[in-house]
């Protein structure tokens, strides 16, 4: 199909492009940029006036239902709310059911995404067997699979030894590991941040403490072995601080955060609003105001949506008892315009965060908005507003602590391989 993109801003971060201009598409790849080839006649003119054009997003942080969890959600209900969101590639972590510990699994998993014709899953392969801390899993045949990276998900950190071994392991054959930093015997009983609101509510605390040992040991571990490590959903504002200093140091290490650390803190549980019980929890203002500092100067590298969808029967429960999780793919881009929106960041350099970024840290190419390039497109209005409700919202998972909220920023086109797979039928098209 031949595609022209007409009169849109393209923002790409991976070339620094900042410009009014016409992209034009066929077979999957850019072949006019400005002006139009000889002879290019569109099978589709999509009219860009006002709206911004810019690669796929890429999100590191997407639970999609399967295999095990379809009563939560089903691989094609998530990966099309994704495609509409204007995501075209994200990581799924191995905690599922059972855990991408199979190379047989993440095959099932690949070429069922496949046969939908609809975003690029990644797989993060299980780093132990089992996801129990114990035995590394078999890191070469998951590779082999399709895993990009390996991890444990949600699970248990393993003990010291046996992450050095595993880092030793990765780093032998180029492979990342990719950890969410919680110290099991400090964190794993709580269900919300250990401070002044868990204990007017009663709720078992997680301290700060939980996660910068835990962010220590990785990074002394990541430096003697000089294994590749990203640091998951960090949510304070010292875990920032010992990244920040283990750069200095040339230690090879990257971090995200999600859309609800980076707007949320702990005192928007209210009264036991399960919606936000989340995984980590959300912490202090100072701690958000550290996960925004550490965005600016890069010490965190990317966001992510650490999209969960959970039933309404697990979220309906005491908030102790409640399922952790939030159904964040479809906010993805709104959360961070309004994160750049409050803190005055210049737009292209808060895309960066949610395309060039995490494709860097995925080991991906980058994909750049260039004459020969194969790349996919995110098409948007930065000034739609929308409510985020039970109908708006495409995922399986209605669990959202912005159900009900206004946001602005919604994706109007989505182009994967040079197919539209999503457009906003409320938009008129010449």
């Amino acid at each position: 199909m031949k595609i022209q993109v007409k009169g849109g801003r393209v923002l790409d971060p991976a070339s620094g492009t900042d410009s009014i201009q016409d992209v034009f598409v066929s077979d999957g790849s850019i072949i006019g940029f400005a002006n139009s080839p000889d002879g290019f006649i569109a099978d589709r003119l999509i009219d860009a006036s006002g709206l911004i054009v810019c690669p796929g997003l890429v999100d590191v942080s997407v639970r999609l239902g399967e295999p095990g969890k379809e009563y939560t959600a089903t691989l094609e209900k998530e990966l099309n709310a994704a495609v509409a969101s204007g995501v075209t590639t994200m990581a799924c972590p191995p905690d599922t059911t059972p855990c991408l510990d199979e190379p047989g699994l993440v095959k099932m998993l690949r070429n069922r995404a496949t046969a939908l014709d609809a975003a690029k899953i990644l797989p993060l392969g299980a780093l132990t067997k089992s996801l129990q801390g114990r035995n590394l899993a078999e890191m070469v045949e998951l590779s082999r699979a399709g895993c990009v990276a390996f991890s444990q998900g949600d699970g248990i950190l393993p003990e010291p030894a046996v992450l050095r071994k595993a880092m030793e392991y990765a780093s032998t054959f180029g492979f990342s590991v990719w950890l969410r930093p919680q110290e099991n015997s400090l964190g794993s009983m709580g269900v919300a941040h250990e401070g002044e609101v868990s204990s007017r509510l009663g709720l078992t605390g997680v301290p700060v403490l939980a996660e910068t040992v835990a962010v220590s040991v990785i990074l002394m571990l990541a430096k003697e072995t000089e294994a590749n490590v990203h640091l998951c959903r960090l949510s304070s504002a010292a875990a920032v601080n010992l990244v920040r200093n283990a750069k200095k140091e040339s230690v090879k290490v990257t971090a995200d955060i999600s859309v609800n650390n980076l707007h949320l803190s702990e005192v928007d549980i209210g009264f036991f609003d399960t919606n936000y019980r989340v995984t980590p929890p959300l912490r202090g203002v100072r701690d958000r105001a550290g996960l925004r500092d550490g965005l600016v100067d890069d010490s965190v590298d990317l966001i992510c949506s650490n999209h969960v969808p959970v039933t309404y029967d697990d979220k309906n429960l005491p908030f102790a008892e409640a399922v952790p999780g939030s159904s964040s793919v479809e906010l993805l881009l709104p959360m961070v315009l309004r994160w750049a929106e409050q803190e005055k960041i210049p737009l292209i350099k808060a895309l960066q965060k949610i395309t060039s970024n995490p494709r860097r840290v995925l080991g991906l190419p980058d994909q750049k908005i260039e004459i020969g390039e194969k790349t996919d497109l995110c098409i948007f209005d930065p000034d739609l507003p929308w409510v985020v409700d039970q109908t708006s919202i495409l995922s399986d998972g209605k669990n959202t602590p912005f159900i009900n909220s206004e946001v602005v920023g919604r994706n109007i086109y989505t182009i994967i391989d040079g197919k539209i797979l999503f457009e906003d039928s409320n938009r008129a098209e010449r």
